[in-house]
């Protein structure tokens, strides 16, 4: 990795003393920004941030309505952003810049763009500082939930000014008096009603000497006020070297007067009091887990970890503010209201749903509840739970997943919202699809309702995937039902869709597969072909998708043996690939690709819990193995630290968890699957005062085996810990050994849960 060098030393200056350096003090983040269109290592951008704060910040290095809107191998800064971009491939909504320049007003992106360098770049989750050369000019940010503060260093000059760059796609901007700007923007990538706008203020410490109003280019010196296509603003002055001039800046999505309210979050106060405010937050948060192990051996690792933590903590966006009276207001997505209560958006629950909400129902329940009260409201104003929003319902990616994020939050004991609005919400997403937008609520739900799975030729796209999604959704449709007291009658139904992921199993092949409507299996088939009946991944990627059930599917496979000689194959077959849906490689397969471990796919979600499923075939130590292979190989934290799109939190969550030492598997379940602990000791402390305390002193990057686990100083042999023992406190000591331990976790006691030892189907598979 070409910036390893360079990186590890930027932090060996913030961590040269262990003692002293701080949880943020190990966040990169520029981790995963050396990215591009065709091939992915995270597609991050800096974020500038509070922990789920409404805006973001971000230098812009690329153009207007680009989603790559800062990658690393970039030279020029075009300005700094207010983003609330998700991903690259869904972009941005409701975003403005604003950008430095001296000597002449501009206004062009690419007339005010400047070079730069990372070596003249400090990039924290608080802070931001950079030297913008051909200025001459230092600026700097430091954030809060919705509002921030710049500070530019001039140089001396009669010509020093700051642009405001409304973007396009219609736009306002109005020069209130000599130090505020105020305007709107409406500039989004879709998923907002009619009528949206983004309402921003700036107000400046230093009046304006000169000023000008800019519509569609044109630069009107002395105008006040700019309205139409694309509008922006230049204000200016005059300053001596080395005099900083400060912006104060915030916005809001539901009126001026609210952006004005908003503003206040920083106040009077200066800019070093808001950044040392904005250090304990992120302290506070990343703090809840303290690594104790600062050996050479672990640096990169400790580093990866904090930057990964922090990923977790940035989704999903708040999407509500506080009124005058105080009371928690937010502007719908949905329909355009402002109304009363939560909102978050800016996530796919096909990513999410996996590792980064689980982690947020741990370390964070408080958020969690506001999350999940949101959801609530989100039903409540479209009729719909979100599958992706940002802000609104987006055309994007399969399943039905709400369904994991609200029964995990509530099998996980969050209370304190309404918890049977979100239970009709996931009965009605489980039998509808959203008139306009096919990704929210279930696409083919009548097929999958009548016939046990979507069919291959009914003319939608990825049936596999979305039928093994869907069997995964009841079953939490089930369990949520059945913990909330929901009379058996009604919710069986749930209980025995919940094993449709058989009627896609082929017994000649063993793996999952795109079924006709008339019962026969699509032909022909090739395991290796992405998309098609997949999303994504191919079948020896999806075939795994059974998180609530692994018995069924070893029982399907023949037992234990055949189904670890079937996940042995993932990593023993080159990484072959045919791309032919598609018509061209996407950059997923590439990332497979490259990486030369066989078809493991890791750069996207699908296959992320697949190594834990060793733990299900009572061989816990190839999972151990094949873990920290996938922990040392595949991140680092540097701008090229994930092997594939990092997507909200959840490629991030994944290290966090295994760094840890356990996964969730199966979200809902209540259990996590032992795997292998990265570190000598973690320590995580909840918001009930627990700890969890994850001790293995002879860890090493030999060591990676476990020979022997306790659990509050008794031996524990299963492969797996459970929700309700951890929150209690615990104290876990695994014996870390260089030789595989092949009878520990081997037994059936040992292993984790299945449904299917929970409940007998009274539904045959479909056969062939």
């Amino acid at each position: 990795m070409q910036y390893k060098n360079l990186m590890t030393a930027a932090f060996a200056l913030c961590a040269c003393a262990a003692s002293a350096a701080e949880p943020v003090d190990y966040v990169n983040t520029l981790m995963g920004t050396l990215s591009k269109h065709s091939l992915s290592t995270g597609n991050t951008y800096p974020a500038i941030a509070r922990p789920w704060g409404m805006n973001f910040w971000t230098p812009q290095t690329g153009k207007m309505g680009d989603g790559w809107q800062y990658t690393y191998t970039a030279d020029k800064i075009r300005g700094f952003k207010q983003t609330h971009q998700p991903s690259p491939w869904i972009n941005d909504y409701g975003q403005f810049a604003i950008m430095p320049v001296t000597d002449t007003m501009v206004f062009g992106e690419d007339d005010r763009a400047s070079w730069f360098s990372h070596k003249a770049e400090t990039a924290k989750p608080y802070y931001y500082k950079v030297y913008l050369a051909d200025h001459d000019v230092t600026a700097e940010i430091t954030p809060t939930e919705r509002a921030a503060v710049f500070r530019f260093t001039f140089p001396k000059t009669n010509k020093a000014y700051v642009v405001i760059d409304a973007f396009d796609k219609g736009s306002e901007v109005e020069i209130r008096n000599s130090r505020t700007i105020t305007g709107y923007t409406t500039r989004n990538s879709g998923g907002v009603p009619e009528g949206f706008r983004n309402y921003f203020i700036i107000v400046f410490d230093k009046p304006f000497t000169t000023t000008a109003a800019v519509i569609d280019g044109k630069i009107n010196i002395g105008s006040s006020k700019a309205s139409g296509s694309h509008a922006g603003a230049v204000a200016g002055f005059a300053t001596k070297r080395g005099e900083q001039v400060t912006a104060r800046v915030a916005s809001s999505f539901i009126s001026m007067e609210q952006a004005e309210r908003n503003l206040l979050e920083v106040g009077g106060r200066d800019f070093d009091a808001v950044a040392q405010e904005g250090r304990r937050v992120w302290n506070s948060t990343l703090g809840v887990i303290k690594i104790q192990d600062n050996t050479p051996d672990n640096l990169d690792n400790l580093r990866t970890f904090y930057s990964c933590l922090y990923r977790c903590v940035l989704f999903p966006h708040s999407l509500y503010e506080i009124d005058g009276q105080g009371k928690i207001m937010h502007y719908s997505p949905y329909n355009g209201k402002a109304l009363e209560g939560y909102m978050f958006t800016g996530v796919g629950f096909w990513d999410v749903f996996r590792a980064q909400c689980p982690l947020l129902n741990l370390l964070y329940p408080s958020m969690s509840v506001k999350i999940q009260e949101g959801l609530a409201n989100a039903y409540l104003e479209s009729g719909f739970l979100p599958e992706w929003a940002s802000p609104g319902h987006r055309d994007c990616m399969v399943g039905n997943n709400s369904a994991s994020v609200a029964a995990d939050a509530y099998l996980s004991g969050l209370r304190g919202y309404n918890a049977q609005t979100l239970w009709e919400a996931l009965l009605h997403g489980a039998n509808a699809v959203h008139p306009q937008v096919r990704s929210t609520g279930r696409l083919g739900w009548e097929y999958y309702n009548k016939l046990g799975y979507v069919p291959y030729d009914v003319k939608i796209n990825e049936s596999a995937a979305r039928t093994l999604e869907y069997a995964y959704n009841d079953w939490c449709i089930y369990q949520m039902g059945k913990a909330m007291g929901k009379p058996h009658k009604d919710i069986e139904i749930y209980a025995e869709r919940a094993f449709n992921y058989r009627n896609l199993f082929d017994k000649e092949t063993s793996l999952m597969r795109g079924r006709l409507e008339n019962g026969k299996f699509a032909a022909p088939f090739n395991p290796l072909k992405w998309g098609d009946a997949f999303t994504e991944g191919n079948s020896w990627h999806y075939t795994w998708s059974v998180f609530h059930d692994p018995q069924g599917l070893i029982d399907l496979m023949g037992g234990a043996k055949p189904f670890v000689q079937m996940m042995d194959s993932v990593f023993n077959v080159p990484p072959l690939f045919d791309e032919s849906y598609y018509g061209g490689v996407i950059h997923e397969i590439r990332e497979m690709q490259i990486m030369n471990m066989g078809n493991y796919a890791h750069g996207n979600q699908p296959i992320q819990h697949f190594i834990y499923l060793y733990n299900y075939a009572g061989e816990p130590y190839k999972a151990q193995y094949r873990l920290r292979d996938a922990m040392a190989r595949l991140y680092a934290p540097t701008p090229d630290g994930y092997c594939g799109d990092e997507d909200n939190g959840q490629t991030s969550a994944w290290y966090v968890w295994s760094a840890l030492g356990f996964y969730p598997v199966c979200p809902g379940a209540g259990e996590y699957v032992v795997g292998s602990p990265l570190f000598r000791r973690a320590e995580v402390t909840l918001e009930n005062g627990s700890v969890i305390s994850v001790d293995a002193p002879a860890n090493s990057p030999d060591n990676v085996y476990i020979e022997a686990v306790k659990v509050n100083g008794a031996p524990y042999g299963k492969n797996y810990f459970r929700y309700a023992d951890l929150v209690k406190g615990a104290a876990i000591e695994f014996a870390m050994t260089s030789i595989p331990n092949l009878t520990r976790g081997s037994h059936k006691d040992a292993l984790p849960y299945s449904f299917s030892n929970e409940y007998k189907s009274k539904t045959s598979p479909k056969q062939r």
